[in-house]
């Protein structure tokens, strides 16, 4: 069998086994009925109902995007019935309790079962993304009665899930929001308002949809501190949990994207009377936890969604690399530098250093990025099960700090490595008969997602470095100081690349203080997404100095695995020699506390 072009099956056992060491998990009672084999098994269920139900339809999804003929939204039939296989195997609810029907999987294991589907088809997977967050907020912070009516029901592939925060008006300013909710002598709440920017907003690829809303309870404090979170559903329920009457949300239009074109994107009206619920307008809402908590209990699934979009920028980028790493060497064109007999055989293209410098920064780019997604995952893992409190509080405030990195350096390096794979297939690249080109497309709108660039790039600068008395940055200086300690007592090539990788983190700790040592909080955040890029090309040196260290401890076997092994150290190399050295002209900007940004006027453009 030829190896996938989704992902690499062999890297992915790597970085769970050689690396983070996943089965030690298994001694923890929440993992204690798992092993290696239950490990293997879900992975290669993920692989092969990817391969077979999501990737063959990932082109046509493209092509025939979602159309609404004023009444109802129509998919091609191949979205519900990919959905429907991966509802049977019950990887949806992979790391939930096995109390609502889960596996209890680790999350790192179930991050990277879901990372298939991702590459496989980045539009059909959104809809179980989605419903996979809002699941896991609702089983957080609802009620027993609000988790046995929506979350079992979502467990079981019937009701899909969304997240309704942005507004027309309001776009990523939550702040401006000004959909309200009506509170009722029943308990319940009417909901008025218009949301944008729904994925998976109206469909009939489930039996419901729970739309989780962002809305103001009348009298609340103005700002985000008046936001308060609401279960609306398509379909109310009966008191016996049947289908009821349909609620009061209305589709105005779809959205048309240019990627992710499989999933339905759309501007959803709550309350124009369109439906009139038990007769009368509004749209029937339930309120999850306490007024006033909204946005608190919402960064619950936009932390998770941001890990997730990372994770589906580097399933694209990797998917990308394999696929035009086959096309390299099953392309021939041109001859070697020093063969200039024009009768002698056409080469693979691989042959060229330039497109093996193309493929060596695409591999750096994309392993890194899935390596960093796996350890987020790790990381969870231990906030919610290690047996030690502080060893679960150190978990949390380091996955806390790691995750606008985590939504962001993907979503810029793998769109890059899309970019390179675009250029590798060369005019090839840019037509539709490869999927590069849509690949690129659907990444392009990975860096929007879940917050732009600069909104990651102000959480991390602006919170998440200053929280806690700057806590977080010093845990990540420590916990990367210890693999450079680690890696200086080996004695192959990882000692010399902790030198290199100690002297970048000492400057992220001089940038951050000088930054913020000057008492102007405009100006330590003018550069914020230079900052942002800079301290994530150090994690992510990071990542490769790990997967070295891993390498080296594996010695140098011969044939296949030796080749796997070997391409690591190349790719750390490269990392390390061309990607890493872009940071010290940034830490020079930043440091230099350039004000070109804010002195410019907006009548000079």
């Amino acid at each position: 069998m030829s190896p996938s072009t989704l992902l690499s099956r062999r890297d992915l056992a790597f970085l769970l086994y050689d690396w983070l060491d996943v089965p030690r998990l298994t001694e923890r009672p929440r993992y204690a009925e798992h092993s290696r084999e239950t490990f293997d098994a879900v992975l290669d269920l993920s692989a092969r109902v990817a391969a077979e139900h999501f990737a063959p339809h990932n082109k046509a999804a493209d092509a025939a995007e979602p159309t609404f003929d004023g009444q109802r939204v129509h998919t091609i039939p191949q979205v519900k019935a990919a959905l429907d296989v991966f509802a049977q195997t019950g990887l949806l609810a992979a790391g939930m309790d096995e109390s609502v029907g889960g596996m209890q999987l680790p999350h790192v294991v179930a991050a990277a079962c879901f990372a298939w589907f991702q590459a496989a088809n980045i539009g059909t997977s959104a809809y179980p993304f989605l419903t996979l967050g809002n699941a896991n907020l609702l089983l957080t912070h609802g009620s027993a009665e609000q988790i046995d009516t929506w979350v079992r029901p979502m467990v079981e592939g019937r009701f899909f899930g969304t997240m309704c925060l942005s507004e027309p008006q309001a776009g990523s300013s939550l702040a401006d929001i000004t959909t309200r909710a009506e509170p009722q002598d029943d308990g319940t709440y009417r909901l008025v308002g218009t949301k944008m920017w729904i994925s998976g907003g109206d469909h009939e690829l489930a039996e419901n949809i729970v739309h989780l809303v962002l809305a103001r309870i009348p009298g609340g404090p103005p700002g985000v501190k008046g936001i308060s979170l609401f279960i609306v559903p398509k379909v109310l329920l009966d008191a016996d949990g049947a289908m009821g009457p349909r609620n009061d949300v209305v589709l105005v239009g779809l959205n048309h994207k240019m990627g992710y074109r499989g999933t339905t994107n759309t501007l959803l009206n709550f309350g124009e009377g369109a439906h009139q619920p038990y007769g009368r307008p509004g749209a029937v809402g339930y309120l999850v936890g306490e007024p006033h908590q909204g946005l608190a209990q919402m960064f619950h699934m936009m932390n998770e969604a941001r890990i997730g979009v990372g994770a589906g920028a580097t399933a694209l980028g990797y998917t990308g690399y394999l696929k035009s790493l086959q096309y390299a060497r099953q392309r021939p064109q041109g001859r070697p530098v020093a063969d200039k007999d024009p009768s002698a055989p056409q080469v693979p293209i691989v042959a060229h250093a330039d497109v093996r410098r193309m493929l060596l920064a695409q591999k750096s780019y994309v392993e890194g990025a899935l390596a960093l997604i796996l350890y987020c995952g790790r990381l969870l893992d231990e906030e919610k099960t290690a047996p030690a409190e502080a060893d679960r509080t150190r978990a949390h405030l380091l996955l806390d700090l790691l995750t606008p990195i985590a939504k962001s350096w993907p979503s810029q390096w793998c769109l890059a490595a899309n970019d390179l794979a675009i250029q590798v297939h060369g005019g090839y690249g840019y037509t539709r008969d490869y999927d590069v080109e849509q690949h690129w497309r659907d990444n392009r709108l990975n860096p929007i997602h879940e917050g732009t660039h600069g909104i990651q790039a102000l959480d991390l600068l602006g919170r998440k470095v200053t929280r806690q008395g700057g806590a977080g940055l010093a845990l990540l200086l420590e916990t990367i100081g210890a693999t450079v300690a680690r890696a200086r007592k080996s004695e192959g090539e990882a000692a010399e690349l902790a030198v290199q990788l100690g002297a970048a983190l000492d400057r992220v700790g001089a940038v951050t203080r000088r930054l913020w040592g000057t008492g102007d909080p405009e100006l330590a955040l003018a550069n914020a997404s230079v900052y942002l890029e800079a301290v994530g090309h150090v994690v992510i040196a990071w990542m490769w100095l790990e997967q070295l260290l891993a390498v080296e401890a594996a010695g140098s076997p011969d044939g296949p695995e030796g080749d796997f092994l070997a391409g690591k150290r190349q790719a750390a190399r490269y990392f390390f020699r061309y990607e890493l050295p872009r940071t010290g002209p940034q830490f020079d900007l930043l440091s230099g506390l350039d004000r070109t940004i804010l002195d410019m006027r907006e009548t000079w453009f």
